[in-house]
């Protein structure tokens, strides 16, 4: 797939991040990941990011970091695209991508680099750097450290070609707004903050009708509905399920950091796709707070 096609396909439709699966011990689980991946295709998502944010790519080394990628690839080969999460320091987030390549990813997400502050030129040398070292399409992630401007952003759409798109995990509507004005069509813009299905008709309003679901983790059928509702400008399903689920959802997520990812490997195994646990620093969520999480899903019927 080249960075074109990859943008056409990240311009319609519902994406999402599966979780990785870790064993008792913390060891990445190839089988397990493999069956979840199989498990999910068929629900409809047009891209699934492999270690990704809620796929835990922030506790992930180098050893393993190829192997989870490889066996996103091989399970989900002719059923949907698999795009790579890349980041950390400029040359690891290097490695990333170019093991990505060589494991048949179509394409790669662009985490940010991690703790040190940097300015417009260092983010754009990273960037540069990494979209130069693949000639997969890639998105950058427009999260935390990584806070681009628009003038960056067309800098760098002249410099790299294949970078084909943009994903927001920020939130400030003037920002996302000043750059889809400045750079129009030349992107594929994505939705990234998390439990994204409580933005998405604001996005939407915004020219970005495309966002990534951890949910679809644990409740796809769910996940697929709201995506729907939100294209179709059905308000009424967007406004049930956001009363029944999200908002209680975002009650229980809210309580603890790093509960976004914790709270998604909850669900999983409340509904019989357990992932093993979070890794340190992360913790996993108390037992009272996955019992409301199971009371919210039951009621969805997708257990």
């Amino acid at each position: 797939m080249d960075p074109q096609e990859l943008k056409a396909v990240l311009s319609d439709g519902l994406l999402s991040f599966p979780l990785t699966d870790f064993d008792a011990a913390g060891e990445f689980n190839a089988r397990a990941y493999a069956q979840r991946l199989e498990w999910l295709a068929p629900y409809g998502a047009k891209a699934l990011f492999a270690a990704g944010g809620t796929g835990e790519f922030f506790s992930l080394d180098g050893r393993e970091y190829p192997l989870i990628i490889q066996a996103a690839v091989d399970a989900c080969r002719g059923k949907v695209p698999i795009i790579a999460g890349a980041g950390g320091p400029t040359r690891f987030a290097i490695q990333c991508a170019q093991a990505a390549e060589r494991a048949g990813a179509q394409g790669v997400l662009l985490l940010p680099h991690y703790l040190t502050e940097a300015g417009q030129e260092g983010l754009i040398a990273h960037i540069q750097q990494v979209c130069d070292s693949v000639s997969l399409g890639v998105v950058v992630y427009n999260r935390n450290v990584c806070r681009l401007t628009p003038q960056s952003l067309a800098v760098l759409a002249e410099r790299c070609p294949n970078l084909i798109g943009f994903k927001d995990g920020i939130g400030d509507i003037e920002l996302m707004s000043s750059i889809y004005l400045k750079m129009g069509d030349r992107l594929a813009y994505l939705g990234g903050l998390a439990t994204a299905e409580v933005y998405a008709a604001a996005y939407k309003a915004l020219g970005t009708p495309v966002y990534s679901s951890a949910v679809f983790n644990f409740i796809p059928k769910t996940a697929m509905q709201f995506y729907h509702a939100v294209a179709q400008d059905d308000t009424a399903t967007q406004h049930r399920l956001l009363r029944e689920f999200f908002m209680p959802y975002l009650e229980i997520r809210n309580r603890g950091p790093g509960y976004a990812v914790s709270i998604v490997k909850a669900g999983a195994r409340l509904v019989g796709r357990d992932a093993g646990p979070v890794r340190a620093p992360l913790t996993d969520l108390k037992p009272e707070e996955a019992e409301q999480l199971g009371a919210l899903i039951r009621k969805l019927g997708e257990q």
